[in-house]
């Protein structure tokens, strides 16, 4: 029997800061967050399950116009895992509340590997530090 290493998860979380501004950050700014967030990501570097872990990324594709920006993780520490990783976080502006939805698309290189929930816990966490530091 296959097994499918192809894989696919997603979390959204509702924040009350502006949604645009969240957008523009990731977008434009994805230096700050490390000042925003800063018991999580020094630099480039993060902290996962106590542990420091390091990603280097590119901005593949952004959409200006459904508040899309996706990532691709081209060395570190999830290159050891999966040969393929994506990341994207939308910005759902429409109504009084916005919607922060991450993704991640991965490819495990054996069917050994955990699906990255530590991970995606991570990133929810930053989102909630954000969201933190703009209603301030």
């Amino acid at each position: 029997m296959a097994v499918i290493l192809k894989c696919k998860l997603e979390r959204q979380v509702e924040i009350k800061s502006d949604g645009d501004v969240f957008h523009e950050l990731f977008r434009y700014k994805p230096h700050h967050i490390s000042t925003i967030s800063p018991a999580n990501i020094h630099g480039v570097d993060l902290n996962e399950d106590g542990k420091k872990k390091s990603a280097k990324e590119i901005v593949e594709a952004v959409d200006e116009e459904t508040k899309t920006v996706t990532f691709k993780v081209i060395e570190g520490d999830l290159t050891e895992l999966y040969k393929d990783f994506k990341g994207t976080v939308h910005v759902d502006t429409k109504g009084e509340s916005n919607l922060v939805t991450w993704t991640f698309e991965y490819e495990k290189l054996n069917d050994e590997v955990e699906d990255p929930n530590t991970l995606m816990d991570f990133v929810i966490n930053v989102t909630k530090d954000i969201e933190t530091h703009h209603l301030k």
